[in-house]
């Protein structure tokens, strides 16, 4: 089989050029090897910290997350902490996590409401925009300590497309100049208007970077999901470039892999799949090459009667999943019904640790009976009226997050990935053109660590 990696896969051919399904130009981005100790490797860890997340915008949490002034979340990034709040004045704020006093950390839950934060340390009070509100004894302070007065440290943020930003650089480039994603492209799916249904974290044994490589292509997908080849097109995924290492992946879903032999029978995963979209497989009559066409004319209908606005989406949007890459270490399964948001989080002290979180977002609709799409994982019995946000769940090292089979697959796999990596016998990974998406992304990393942003 033939492959023209200057073109690529193409899922629509016939998407408008300048569409944001359109396939974008192909991106020359070398065929270096690098050298596989930026893997383990603590002093590649400690140029990270130095040049790469003090100075990119990262997801800090969903924006339904903050309802009334008070709210607040923690979101922790490596070594660093940081309360995430709405102000009295209804504008979202960042602090980092620790009181200028001694260096407590001042919020120790990880969401809730107050007024004000409190230190545990010595009860010094802090405004919800980070001002100091009082000193315990603050008569036996010299004035020239207290001078000039202490508040917390309060860093960049940004509420943007239904998302919380932060950002700890003050010369960082604007959010929006800064993502290198196309204009209305997470608008398009309102995130603004979906809530949290679901959060899980979960250690893995495996660099971040480990964990970004292996969600950034569908190459893996026949050896390590086989159970998703009558169901989703890996070969014909759609891989496109943009600015700044962002990148997404549109996985054609309800079409079957090349290579699988028979390409016309609607097997059990079709069946399956075709229940899951709403529809009831008895009232299909076609071939398995009949089935997205026949979903994507159902959902069409379906989203429309449960008071979704699928006017401003394609057909490609409404079936397919276009897996969009945010540097450094986001990438958002988008869906008009949810989202999945996935981060990977670098462990503060190993480099042979993240913590691989995940937000699943879902909008209600007119339609009670409207779920999420089973394969995104989520619990039969989970609340989905967005009245009570679910707590996270923290799934400990060496066990398996219970996201679903494919990702369960993926969290057996990637801590024998890390092991390998480290092998006097590898010495360096070599990716291809199904793995673009990779090589974009260590592209722009290596910019930032060599100072070129």
């Amino acid at each position: 089989m033939s492959y023209d990696y200057h073109r690529g896969a193409i899922v629509n051919p016939d998407a408008p050029k300048g569409s944001l399904e359109a396939k974008r130009p192909f991106v020359d981005n070398g065929t270096d090897v690098v050298d596989p100790s930026r893997y383990y490797s603590r002093e590649f860890m400690a140029q990270e910290w130095a040049h790469l997340w003090p100075r990119v915008w990262l997801i800090a949490g969903p924006r339904s997350d903050l309802d009334e002034p008070g709210d607040f979340f923690v979101f922790n990034v490596g070594a660093e902490s940081f309360i995430i709040t709405l102000d009295d004045a209804g504008t979202v704020q960042a602090h980092y996590n620790v009181c200028p006093h001694r260096g407590n950390r001042v919020v120790l839950n990880e969401r809730g409401s107050q007024p004000k934060f409190t230190c545990s340390f010595h009860s010094w009070r802090f405004n919800l925009d980070g001002s100091l509100d009082g000193i315990t004894d603050e008569e036996s302070f010299r004035p020239e300590v207290l001078c000039p007065r202490p508040r917390l440290t309060t860093v960049r943020c940004e509420a943007y497309a239904g998302l919380i930003w932060i950002n700890m650089d003050g010369n960082a480039p604007p959010l929006k100049e800064y993502i290198g994603l196309p204009p209305e492209y997470l608008e398009a799916y309102e995130l603004d208007k979906m809530h949290v249904v679901r959060h899980v974290s979960s250690e893995w044994a495996a660099n971040w970077k480990t964990g970004v490589d292996a969600f950034y292509e569908t190459y893996h997908l026949h050896a390590v999901h086989p159970q998703t080849a009558t169901v989703m097109d890996d070969l014909g995924t759609q891989y496109d470039l943009y600015p700044n290492g962002a990148s997404r992946m549109i996985v054609p879903f309800f079409r079957k892999s090349p290579r699988v032999s028979d390409q016309e029978t609607v097997d059990e995963g079709l069946q399956m799949m075709i229940r899951d979209a709403g529809a009831d497989p008895s009232s299909f009559d076609g071939t398995a090459r009949d089935v997205r066409p026949f979903i994507q004319k159902h959902k069409r209908q379906s989203l429309a009667e449960a008071g979704f606005d699928v006017d401003r989406l394609t057909d490609g949007q409404l079936i397919d999943s276009w897996a969009t890459g945010i540097f450094p270490n986001v990438q958002i399964g988008l869906h008009p019904e949810g989202a999945f948001l996935m981060r990977f989080l670098p462990h503060p002290d190993d480099p042979e640790r993240f913590f691989y979180d995940t937000i699943t977002l879902f909008r209600p609709s007119e339609d009670p009976n409207y779920r999420v799409p089973d394969w995104m994982g989520l619990p039969k019995d989970a609340d989905l009226t967005g009245e009570d946000r679910p707590d996270t769940e923290h799934v400990p090292l060496g066990e398996a997050p219970q996201l679903g089979l494919v990702l369960d697959q993926d969290s057996e796999l990637l801590p024998v990935v890390q092991k390998g990596v480290r092998s006097r016998g590898f010495r360096g990974p070599l990716w291809g053109e199904q793995e673009s998406r990779v090589r974009h992304f260590h592209r722009e990393l290596d910019r930032y660590l060599a100072g070129e942003k």
